[in-house]
C-alpha cells in the first residue's frame, strides 16, 4: 500500500507539472487548457471550433490536450490532478455520471451563480438533471447518448412483424425468424454483458423495463427487490434459451456492434454512435437498419434507455473563471453542436438541434432519436454512483454467467452496498 501512494503522489506531481491553469503565453495573452477525450467520427471539429473561439475572444488561446483513452484512465487522471489542487488544465470534459462526485469533492467550480436564468432550458431535461447536484449546476451538457433498439428491418419486414414492444414480443419474432431463415449464425439479441460499466446500464434498464429500480428517491436501495431480481434474471434467460449467445458475458459495446454490422444478429442494443456505422458505405447493412425504443416487460410502463454522454466542467482552480466560462458557453452553444454533429459521431444535448433542417438533410433520422432521448433516464444522480457501479458489477455478472441466482444477487449485493456506504457517510 506504501509503494501503491509514493506511486500516486509521484505520478500526481508528474501530470501537474505537464500543464498550467491559465497560463500566459505573451504579454496580454491568456492560454486555458483544455482536457478532453479523443473524438471518433468522419472528423474531428474542435480544432477548428477552438480556432473560431480564439478569433471571437482576443486575448485567449486554447491548448487542447486529449486524455487516456478508456473512462476509467480518465477518471483515474483527474482524481490524482483535482485532490492535488493544480490540476494543470482549465476546463474539463466529463462522463455525465462523475458530476456529482467532482462536485462534492469541491473540484468543480460553481456555475450557478454566473448562469442567466434559463441557461439550460434548451437541453434535454435528463441531462441537465446530470449536471446538477445539491441544488446547484456544475457543468454544462455538451453531447448526449441513449441506449436504444436496433432492428434489421429487412428480416422483421420479411415476416410482417413491427419493432417488439415488449420483450415476449422480441422472444417470439427472434424465434420465429431464426426458424424461418434457416441461418445457424444469425444470431437473436444482442447486448452488453461483461463485467464493467457498461453491464451495469443494461441492467439499469432491464430494471426500469420492469417497474424496479436501483436507487429510489428517498435515497433506498432497491426499492422493488423482487422485480429487479425477474429483471436480471430474465437477461439471464436469454442467454440460457439461446436468444443472445452465450458470448454475451464478454460483450462490449464494439464487439456486439461489429457482429450486428456483419449482419449476423437480429437485434442488437446499443448507443447511437453506431447508427453511423451501419449506414456507412461499405456496411454490409446499410440500409436494413431500424431504431426503436427498448422494449418493457408487463410490469414496465415503458422501455427506457439509458442516457449518458458528456459535460463540460471547469477546474475549481482556475485563474481565470469567466474566461474557462466562456469557452464552456461556446463548444455547447447550439453552433458548436451543429458542428460536433456533422463532424463527429456525437449527438447534441441541445433539442433544437435535432430539428435543424439543415442537418436533418443529410441525418434524416435525427427527429427519431431526439424523442429516444427525451424518453431516456439518466443513471442513479450521486456522489456515490462509481462505488454503486463497482459493488454491483460482481453480483450482477456472477447472475449473468449462471453462478448465481438474481434474488440472491440483488440482496447481498444491497448488503454490501450498505456497509460501503455506511462507512462513507
Amino acid at each position: 500500500m506504501a509503494s501503491r501512494a509514493v506511486l500516486l503522489l509521484l505520478l500526481a506531481a508528474g501530470l501537474a507539472l505537464g500543464g498550467c491553469v491559465g497560463e500566459s503565453s505573451a504579454p496580454g495573452v491568456t492560454t486555458l487548457v483544455f482536457k478532453h477525450s479523443r473524438i471518433l467520427g468522419p472528423s474531428d471539429p474542435i480544432p477548428t471550433l477552438l480556432r473560431q473561439f480564439e478569433a471571437e475572444h482576443p486575448g485567449l488561446r486554447v491548448k487542447s490536450e486529449s486524455l487516456p483513452w478508456t473512462s476509467d484512465d480518465q477518471h483515474q487522471f483527474y482524481a490524482i490532478n483535482l485532490e492535488g489542487g493544480s490540476p494543470g488544465f482549465d476546463v474539463m470534459m466529463l462522463d455525465v455520471i462523475w458530476v456529482p462526485e467532482f462536485a462534492r469533492a469541491g473540484w468543480l467550480l460553481d456555475l450557478t451563480p454566473r448562469l442567466a436564468p434559463g441557461e439550460t432550458d434548451p437541453h434535454f431535461p435528463s441531462a441537465v438533471a446530470a449536471a446538477t447536484y445539491d441544488g446547484r449546476v456544475w457543468a454544462l451538457p455538451w453531447n448526449m447518448n441513449v441506449g436504444m433498439l436496433y432492428f434489421r428491418t429487412d428480416l422483421l419486414g420479411r415476416y410482417g412483424f413491427e419493432p417488439p414492444k415488449t420483450w415476449d414480443e422480441l422472444v417470439r419474432q427472434v424465434r420465429h425468424i431464426r426458424a424461418a431463415e434457416g441461418d445457424p449464425k444469425l444470431e437473436g439479441y444482442l447486448w452488453q454483458g461483461k463485467q464493467y460499466e457498461g453491464m451495469v446500464v443494461n441492467v439499469l434498464e432491464a430494471f426500469w423495463a420492469n417497474g424496479a429500480r436501483l436507487l429510489g428517491e428517498d435515497g433506498h436501495l432497491f426499492p422493488q427487490p423482487e422485480e429487479a431480481a425477474e429483471a436480471l434474471a430474465f437477461l439471464r434467460s436469454l442467454i440460457e434459451t439461446r436468444i443472445s449467445p452465450a458470448w454475451m458475458t464478454a460483450a462490449d459495446e464494439e464487439l456486439s456492434r461489429r457482429a450486428f454490422g456483419e449482419g449476423h444478429a437480429i437485434f442488437l442494443r446499443n448507443w447511437p454512435y453506431a447508427l453511423n456505422l451501419f449506414e456507412a458505405p461499405d456496411s454490409p447493412v446499410r440500409g436494413k437498419v431500424g431504431i426503436a425504443a427498448l422494449p418493457r416487460h408487463p410490469e414496465g410502463d415503458a422501455g427506457y434507455g439509458s442516457t449518458g454522454g458528456s459535460h463540460l466542467g471547469i477546474s475549481r482552480h482556475t485563474a481565470h473563471p469567466e474566461a474557462a466560462l466562456a469557452l464552456v458557453r461556446f463548444l455547447t452553444s447550439e453552433r458548436a453542436q451543429r458542428a460536433m454533429v456533422s463532424g463527429a459521431a456525437l449527438y447534441p444535448s441541445r433539442q433544437a438541434v435535432y430539428h435543424d433542417p439543415e442537418l436533418t438533410r443529410d441525418h434524416p433520422r435525427l427527429p427519431q432519436i431526439h424523442g429516444l432521448m427525451l424518453a431516456g433516464r439518466p443513471r442513479p444522480v450521486t456522489p456515490y454512483y462509481l462505488v454503486l457501479s463497482t459493488t454491483l458489477q460482481p453480483e450482477f455478472s456472477a447472475v449473468l454467467v449462471g453462478l448465481k441466482p438474481a434474488q440472491r444477487a440483488i440482496r447481498e449485493g444491497r448488503q454490501r452496498l450498505e456497509h460501503f456506504l455506511g462507512a462513507l457517510l
